[in-house]
């Protein structure tokens, strides 16, 4: 006798099977403009704004994308929603005005990694306890707040040096990120569908 019952997947098992793709895409996205912007040590300002403006616009989609996912709380959406909001204008006052100073554009980064740290922390502290991920996330969240504070306390007045720090910085980020999208994978492959 065969049974043609249907398999009920739930929103957390939803979520969990494709959260780790959109992890690993920023990751590997921030790790390929960190390595970019490591091979060019003196690039000029224009070079560094399209790099960090295509950085932002991909961070943004991501951030806009998980924000209508189902399984979003309303306080997570409005924080996502802010989030890429903000990743969308810093993007276009990056690729618009390309010969700003290297002060405002080490500003625009900090301020864009402290919005995305306190969106990945709070949607991290907002999900179930034993959700994939969760403490990678609220890491992710504090490596973003600290590299976004240090951009804004001490802006540097080199492009060389900004490109170095940033660089580095993506490239950490990014790493961790990548680290978090296989741990979700593994740890998805153990959530309940039903959950």
């Amino acid at each position: 006798m065969t049974s043609n019952e249907t398999h009920y997947e739930g929103p957390l098992h939803r979520l969990a099977q494709r959260a780790w793709q959109a992890m690993l895409i920023i990751g590997v996205v921030s790790v390929a403009v960190g390595v970019l912007v490591l091979l060019w040590p003196g690039p000029t300002i224009v070079v560094l704004a399209i790099l960090f403006g295509i950085y932002l616009l991909v961070s943004g989609v991501f951030q806009l994308v998980a924000a209508f996912g189902q399984h979003v709380s309303s306080g997570w959406r409005v924080i996502l929603i802010i989030s890429a909001i903000l990743s969308f204008v810093l993007a276009f006052f990056a690729l618009r005005h390309l010969g700003d100073a290297v002060l405002l554009m080490a500003l625009w980064i900090g301020i864009g990694w402290l919005f995305r740290g306190v969106a990945v922390i709070v949607s991290a502290t907002e999900a179930p306890s034993g959700t994939p991920g969760r403490g990678w996330n609220i890491f992710f969240g504090i490596v973003l707040l600290i590299g976004g504070g240090m951009l804004i306390v001490w802006p540097f007045n080199s492009v060389t040096v900004l490109t170095l720090v940033a660089g580095w910085w993506l490239i950490f980020m990014g790493l961790v990120e990548i680290v978090g999208a296989f741990q979700v994978r593994g740890d998805a492959k153990q959530t309940p569908s039903e959950l």
